[in-house]
């Protein structure tokens, strides 16, 4: 099995919500910093929000802050990144990224993506106006 499965994703128009989840079965999701990401076509991949799952730490890209939540589901083992008020513009594979790694690492989840162990497959949301 997959270490990250992620399910959600859909159209939508603009103005509309999504849920997505990144569910894991990996012993160290307790305690891990959990990242989105996201790909546009024909646009580099890009942060969106991060959460250490042993702790406090989260933290949202400009892009997306005010409209994204990013919360942790303990008893699923599962993050849930939830999408409002999109905008075409947030059309993309959304990805879930993992990091294992000692929690002082966390907060560099937007610019080390080197440190990310294990990266979802991928999830499409696609918004139209």
């Amino acid at each position: 099995q997959a270490p990250l499965v992620e399910s959600g994703g859909g159209s939508v128009q603009s103005g509309g919500s999504l849920r997505l989840s990144c569910a894991s079965e990996l012993s160290t999701f307790r305690s891990a910093c959990v990242s989105w990401f996201r790909q546009a076509p024909g646009k580099e991949r890009e942060g969106v929000a991060a959460l250490y799952t042993g702790g406090d730490f989260f933290d949202y890209a400009d892009s997306v802050r005010g409209r994204v939540n990013i919360s942790h589901d303990s008893a699923k083992n599962m993050v849930i990144l939830h999408l409002s008020n999109l905008i075409p513009e947030d059309t993309a594979i959304y990805y879930c990224a993992v990091n294992t790694k000692p929690a002082w690492t966390c907060p560099m989840w937007y610019s080390r993506t080197e440190l990310v162990d294990f990266w979802g497959q991928g999830i499409h949301v696609a918004v139209s106006s």
